[in-house]
């Protein structure tokens, strides 16, 4: 039996099912430091929610769009029980007719701050905007009744216009119609509460600019925005033709939405982008229509209406966005790190292995353990370290600790300084191609294949004439490694 032993210590296969076994046992650590960091992340949103409740959020722009009252007016049949027609009793319903813009232009730039919640920083900016353009002459035709034999009255109209969050307006915005200046005051009358939009601004037409709209004119408008929000800022194409020009000093701008900038340029110093949208790619009309009315029912549906719109329009909103994106996300950072975690101490582990052999030596489990441990712990202290300096210092420092940690035990647990340096320069080397598959994201599935091949083709070529059964002899007289004191 106690020969049994002794061949089962001295087997080589069994210490490298033994590894096997410990790096499954490590992936618990890696495990639970990658809970810790999704949960830091987590931490980071709801910083970013905290601060969108009591500042401003995302912000999303619509209008400037014409809203015109009217209510129409018809004569309903009074019938007997026996269906006969015994008199008529007069009908109403207010209404609102939509009119958009024939061309829409938004010129603006983009000014950039962080914000803290406690150790999480979260960008916002201060939009300063032109909007130009302008709406058709007013045609009472246009709008279409929904009894027969109806009259309509208009009432005089209003220019709406909506933010997803109205604490974000600074100040108020100016808008003129027709050289006349108009005054914007909260909420929009004429639809639902429950409509999406009720909860915006409106400027009644007064002066020059109804004296236009009542002779069928066309109106040209231009209003000044500054506009606060966090993070992305929306706009929704509701004219014939959107176009929009952003600038920007942030370097690192994510655009999205439905439609992507047609031109743009990312420098270090900032962005400049341009965007143009017709209606005739968009539903963003039919969207917006659906949101003045509120879009619950049909009676809600045709309180808004155009002459040939549909009642209502499904999906999400269409629009082109801009984010502020963070250039280095640590917590996305940190995860993909540690998504090579088991791979990094794989490797590390084999590496003392080989030492073991070939350097004649023996490394106790624990001191295996130790190991694989202390390249564990640093994709702990990357994350913490991250939090407080640059990703690039922070991994540096992470790396440095552990490396220097690594070398100081192995020039003792191996005999020696060079044997410890050569052990922490291989280390080192696997610490910079790391960093170099999280620095290059979209080439990282081909480094990290690169790598291991690499791994892979070295550990083979090496050990392409060893004789492991002699090896397993041998081992068999070699002494336990041990570390001084």
């Amino acid at each position: 039996m106690l020969q049994l032993l002794k061949a089962l210590q001295a087997s080589v296969l069994v210490k490298v099912a033994g590894l096997f076994f410990l790096l499954l046992v490590l992936c618990i650590p890696l495990a639970r430091i990658d809970d810790l960091n999704r949960a830091r992340g987590e931490s980071q949103r709801e910083a970013a929610h905290e601060l969108a409740a009591s500042y401003a959020g995302p912000q999303t722009m619509v209008g400037p769009v014409l809203l015109v009252p009217y209510v129409e007016r018809w004569m309903e049949p009074l019938r007997d029980a026996q269906g006969k027609v015994i008199g008529q009793a007069p009908q109403s319903k207010e209404m609102t007719h939509a009119v958009f813009p024939d061309k829409l232009n938004i010129d603006g730039s983009m000014a950039t701050q962080e914000r803290y919640r406690g150790i999480f920083r979260i960008p916002f900016y201060t939009l300063t905007a032109a909007l130009g353009g302008g709406f058709a002459g007013f045609d009472p035709r246009s709008v279409p009744h929904s009894e027969s034999g109806s009259s309509i009255e208009f009432s005089p109209p209003l220019v709406a216009f909506h933010v997803s969050d109205l604490r974000g307006i600074d100040g108020s915005p100016a808008l003129t119609i027709e050289g006349e200046a108009l005054r914007f005051r909260q909420r929009v009358p004429g639809l639902p509460d429950h409509a999406t939009y009720a909860d915006g601004i409106h400027a009644p037409l007064s002066g020059a600019a109804l004296a236009a709209w009542q002779a069928g004119k066309p109106l040209t408008f231009d209003m000044k925005l500054s506009l606060v929000g966090q993070d992305t800022l929306s706009m929704v194409p509701i004219a014939e033709e959107t176009t929009a020009h952003l600038r920007s000093p942030w370097a690192h701008p994510s655009f999205g939405g439905r439609f992507l900038a047609s031109e743009r340029s990312v420098t270090p110093q900032g962005f400049d982008a341009h965007w143009r949208v017709s209606s005739l790619v968009t539903t963003a009309r039919e969207q917006v229509r659906a949101g003045l009315s509120g879009g619950e029912s049909d009676a809600a549906a045709a309180v808004v209406r155009t002459a040939s719109a549909p009642r209502h329009a499904s999906g999400p909103l269409q629009t082109f966005d801009v984010s502020l994106a963070q250039p280095v996300n640590v917590y996305s950072m940190s995860t993909r790190a540690g998504k090579y975690g088991a791979l990094f101490i794989g490797l590390v582990l084999m590496a003392a292995f080989m030492f073991e052999l070939f350097r004649k030596l023996r490394l106790h489990p624990v001191q295996y353990g130790l190991v694989g441990l202390s390249i564990a712990l640093f994709f702990l202290l990357l994350l913490a370290l991250s939090e407080k300096f640059a990703f690039h210092f922070a991994y540096a420092g992470a790396a440095g600790a552990s490396v220097a940690l690594l070398a100081v035990y192995f020039s003792a647990v191996l005999g020696g300084w060079r044997r410890g340096l050569s052990f922490a320069a291989f280390v080192a080397l696997l610490y910079g191609a790391l960093y170099g598959l999280l620095a290059s994201e979209s080439n990282a599935l081909l480094l990290g294949a690169l790598l291991i091949f690499g791994m892979l083709a070295t550990l083979m070529l090496v050990t392409r004439k060893v004789d492991w059964y002699a090896l397993s002899r041998r081992n068999e007289a070699v002494p336990a490694a041990t570390v001084d004191a």
